[in-house]
């Protein structure tokens, strides 16, 4: 199992920035990439950036040339820069771990962190 906690969310002007974090602890070596989807009412969690453990990033155009993923494996943690930060961006946002299990899948959730942009 893979236990994931995130922290940095909050409340910011547009055009701030935040930043998350994401540590994970427990069977880490079985983790094949690590991301950030984001959800509010109504709508359907979207993927905002994911890295894979070889450093492979991939991110949705909404937050592309804003939002950066990186990762410090020495301490298991995954972060999220978020510049330029728009109103449109509040949301819970949630740290994910996509892991090996046998020959499929399976994903791991963080508890969320809620980030709220004011305009």
């Amino acid at each position: 199992q893979v236990q994931l906690v995130e922290s940095g969310g909050g409340l910011v002007q547009a055009g701030g920035s935040l930043r998350l974090s994401c540590t994970a602890s427990g069977s880490i070596f079985s983790i094949k990439a690590m991301g950030w989807y984001r959800q509010t009412p109504g709508k359907q969690r979207e993927l905002v950036a994911a890295i894979t453990s070889g450093g492979i990033t991939n991110y949705a155009d909404s937050v592309k040339g804003r939002f950066t993923i990186s990762r410090d494996n020495a301490k298991n943690t995954v972060y999220l820069q978020m510049n330029s930060l728009k109103p449109e961006d509040t949301a819970v946002y949630c740290c994910n771990a996509d892991t090996f299990v046998g020959w499929g899948s399976y994903d791991y959730w963080g508890q969320g962190t809620q980030v709220t942009v004011s305009s």
